[in-house]
């Protein structure tokens, strides 16, 4: 990242400019204005707004704003580097799901790529598009996942503003759009089918929400549990022949028996513990009080009590981290399979069965540490959202591998039923697909609905459905970094505006300063391609323009995430303009922060 104004690019005077409107005019007959989804907070120091125009470089060719049709979702993604490049394993990575072992149902694949066997062609409309026909993206799904599309993900906008600790930025958006652009999206809503599908939601945990059958079988299996408490059936001791008496007065004793490091049977903690069991086991609650029983047992065995002190090393820490939480609170896990093309890693993880299972237990504790942070009051977040990176994951004709896939996917299954919020695949190698499709049918409703696959080029779009793009990793298109020092301007607390930047179009974005103050922001386009240029106009007419970023065509091999500031010692407004001339969609990222400005 770079920070302040670009030492190559210093600040230079243009011809002064007239004032711009908050609604740009351009040639298209079709201009739209319509509200920005942000509400915007009290009096602010700033205002945004957003204008849409065609793209300088297909201006200057004299093309319409809009590409040709056969451009559009056939053009393959640049960022699309699987095809082709990889051998078709056979089995999964280990540990890609922590209670359900099955793969993903959901398919998250670029508009290019041709949806697989037994697909449905479901159609989205971008959310920062004007009432009329909008140019739509194709997300293809397994039909049995019916359950999983949610209607709000289309059309609802992240609830994200930028603003600053102590004023805040209020925004409106207008969108220009060309008839070119109109008549391809009509054409294209033609082909598509699409689909009012239903939506997958965690069952609620409060006991007024439950049915009167699972509320039988929650009773059923309280009355059940309490009376292995009382019994000592949890907790077997050995008969001592030397002092019978003592023996007897450790019957009568019965030990309270936890999980979780909460009670089975002390308050409504207890009975979201137990749904968990009765959900894994449709609600038979002598079937969910052996998977009891057995995971106790299991946990003494395996010294989970033991394990939470024990220290593993770090050599693991990253193939798999902890990492911010998605939009409904859920905290994020990121299993990082490509880390085990390191040979000298793969080897100290699954080299013998001593080194698996020290990869097993380091693996444990990280989940279990990671749950004894959850809130499981009926009410609160007592699941995990997990995401799995297949760039370049090992194949699996390595025995070690398919070893400790088994072992792990078993002990998992068995011992944390319904800890999965959702179960998200990212950069998806065809092999995959081929494999989800043999297993498909096997595979009930339930567990399905919790699982995406996206393919490489739809990776950071996908992520960006479910977790807020401040919140996501930047080495997968948002722009989260480890607490450190390279980024004091901004932390994961303050939130990003998303947008899409359609093919040939330039996307301006209008922040209008109200006060003098230092302006900080961040600005990302998923896969760059585009071109970035900032500047400031002031609002006095006899002032001059300052170029603060000359308009630089940015590639995927440039800095991820541009970093600036300025100072703003006179009314105005800062554009950042991103030119987007591709024939594909870009993701664009940003964010600000108003800083006042010291004498």
């Amino acid at each position: 990242m770079a920070d302040g104004i670009p030492a190559q690019n210093p600040p230079v005077a243009a011809a002064p400019p007239p004032t711009l409107p908050a609604v740009v005019e351009t040639d298209s007959s079709a201009v739209l204005e319509k509200e920005d989804p942000y509400p915007p907070s009290h009096v602010a120091a700033v205002s945004v707004s957003v204008t849409e125009s065609v793209s300088t470089t297909i201006a200057e060719k004299g093309e319409q704003a809009s590409p040709p049709q056969d451009l559009i979702a056939l053009e393959p993604d640049s960022t699309d580097e699987w095809s082709g490049k990889e051998e078709p394993p056979q089995t999964l990575p280990p540990l890609a799901v922590e209670s359900e072992s099955e793969p993903p149902a959901v398919t998250e694949t670029p508009e290019e790529e041709a949806p697989p066997s037994e697909a449905v062609v479901i159609s989205e409309s971008e959310s920062q598009q004007p009432p009329a026909p909008p140019q739509q993206e194709v997300v293809t799904e397994s039909e049995s996942l019916a359950a999983m599309m949610e209607k709000d993900e289309g059309g609802a906008p992240p609830e994200s503003t930028a603003s600053s600790t102590t004023t805040t930025a209020t925004a409106t958006t207008t969108t220009t759009t060309t008839t070119a652009e109109e008549s391809v999206a009509a054409v294209a809503e033609e082909k598509k089918a699409p689909q009012n599908l239903g939506s997958f939601k965690e069952e609620s945990n409060k006991e007024a929400d439950l049915s009167d059958f699972e509320r039988k079988a929650l009773e059923e299996l309280k009355q059940i549990v309490k009376e292995a408490i009382d019994s000592n059936l949890f907790n077997p001791e050995s008969k001592s022949e030397e002092n019978p008496e003592k023996e007897k007065e450790k019957k009568q004793e019965p030990k309270e028996v936890s999980i979780w490091g909460i009670p089975l049977l002390k308050d409504d903690r207890s009975e979201v513990i137990l749904l968990k069991f009765l959900r894994a086991r449709d609600f038979k609650a002598k079937d969910a009080f052996v998977m009891i029983k057995n995971t106790i047992q299991w946990r003494k065995e395996f010294g989970i009590d033991e394990l939470l002190d024990e220290d593993l090393g770090d050599e693991m820490d990253k193939v798999v981290f902890m990492h911010g939480k998605d939009k409904e609170g859920h905290p994020v896990c990121y299993n990082v399979y490509g880390e085990f093309q390191n040979k000298e890693l793969y080897q100290k993880a699954f080299s013998d069965e001593e080194k698996r299972m020290k990869f097993l237990r380091w693996r444990i504790q990280l989940l279990e540490k990671s749950i004894r942070k959850l809130d499981f009051s009926p009410g609160g977040v007592n699941t995990i959202f997990q995401v799995s990176d297949l760039k370049n994951s090992p194949g699996p004709g390595k025995k070690e591998l398919r070893l400790a896939t088994k072992q792990a996917l078993q002990v998992l299954q068995d011992n944390y039923p319904e800890f999965v919020a959702k179960q998200v695949f990212i950069n998806v190698p065809w092999w995959y697909l081929a494999f989800y499709t043999m297993i498909s049918p096997f595979m009930t409703q339930r567990t399905k609905s919790k699982f995406v696959i996206a393919l490489p080029a739809k990776s950071a779009e996908t992520l960006f459905k479910y977790i807020p793009p401040e919140q996501v990793p930047i080495q997968y298109g948002g722009l989260s970094v480890d607490y450190c020092d390279c980024n004091p301007e901004f932390s994961d607390a303050d939130p990003a505006t998303e947008m899409t930047v359609k093919p040939g179009t330039k996307q301006t974005v209008e922040i209008t300063i109200f006060e003098k103050c230092v302006l900080v922001w961040e600005i990302r386009v998923v896969g760059w391609e585009v071109s970035y240029g900032a500047e400031f106009v002031p609002n006095a007419k006899d002032s001059y323009a300052i170029i603060i970023q000359k308009p630089t065509k940015m590639t995927p091999k440039d800095e991820p995430v541009v970093s600036q500031s300025f100072k703003v010692s006179e009314l105005g407004k800062v554009l950042l303009m991103v030119d987007n001339p591709t024939s594909k969609k870009k993701k664009l990222l940003y964010r600000f922060n108003v800083k006042p400005l010291c004498d």
